[in-house]
């Protein structure tokens, strides 16, 4: 707590951020804070203000654009568990007011490459992350945003307070269940989230596919999630399949059977209808007695 109070009163004697009123009409690339460098600190200072009364153990990045910082902060349940084991909460925080917006939470947070998913738009940080530790998590992905009409960040595709389930270690009993999904790349520049989950009930019922597609209305710019049907989703199911035409840490379950058996089909056996080589065409009448 001592050195939160040190910061807070640190601040007070700081002179406001010249950057913070004229971004909102100037081009401003993304950008991390560095926390050992002194052209960051007042921002890493006003961070650390508006996370005044917020239970966390550790601020882990800070990422600037215009008027917002999306702020990683963890939190250790006791002082002697691993680090690994440590939960996460990203938010968003003004830097005009020190207004801050929980965006969500989770547990072994992993980021990836940078993703475009309009034409023009600016690049959005896509990440993985799980809902629990030390048990069978469930996996999901969400991408961020900053939202240039409320001023602040957003995450895409959320439901429930998380984003796009793709991963599911828990499956129904009785149930084969297959999962598969990549991030691609259409040949315009835009990206996207491909999955496709296949329950194989055996003598049951018939198998059931769910094939999705995850991206931005190209006419509104808004999230799109779409269940994809008839060819559509057998051209999809042969994407996502495809191991080498997905995004670099977005890709999982192309070493199914279920892909094995698509991607490289078993030629099929054609019946055969020439005579055998014996056969002259000859018939030999019947004799009679």
């Amino acid at each position: 707590m001592w050195r939160r109070r040190f910061f807070s009163l640190l601040f007070l004697f700081l002179p406001s951020l010249p950057i913070l009123h004229s971004q909102a009409q100037q081009p401003d690339p993304f950008r991390w804070m560095d926390f050992h460098s002194d052209k960051d600190h007042d921002i890493v200072f006003w961070v650390e203000r508006a996370l005044e009364g917020e239970k966390w153990t550790a601020i882990r990045e800070i990422g600037v654009q215009y008027d917002a910082a999306l702020v990683v902060t963890t939190l250790r349940s006791a002082p002697d568990t691993p680090a690994n084991q440590d939960a996460f909460q990203i938010w968003s925080i003004s830097l005009t007011n020190h207004s801050l917006t929980p965006l969500l939470k989770g547990y072994n947070l992993r980021w990836l490459d940078f993703m475009t998913f309009a034409e023009g738009a600016p690049q959005e940080i896509p990440i993985l992350y799980d809902n629990c530790i030390e048990c069978a998590p469930d996996t999901y992905f969400t991408a961020f945003h900053y939202d240039r009409s409320q001023h602040l960040w957003q995450p895409r595709w959320m439901r429930g307070g998380q984003g796009v389930p793709i991963w599911n270690a828990n499956p129904p009993p009785g149930v084969t269940w297959t999962q598969i999904y990549a991030g691609l790349a259409e040949p315009n520049g835009r990206e996207m989230l491909g999955t496709w989950s296949h329950f194989d009930y055996g003598d049951v019922k018939p198998a059931e596919d769910f094939v999705f597609r995850y991206d931005l209305d190209p006419m509104s710019g808004l999230d799109r999630t779409q269940l994809l049907s008839g060819k559509d989703a057998d051209a999809m199911k042969l994407r996502v399949c495809r191991a080498g035409d997905a995004l670099p840490g977005l890709a999982r379950g192309q070493d199914s059977i279920l892909c094995h058996n698509l991607v490289n089909p078993k030629p099929e056996r054609k019946p055969v209808t020439t005579p055998p080589a014996h056969n002259r065409g000859q018939s030999v009448p019947a004799v009679k007695h």
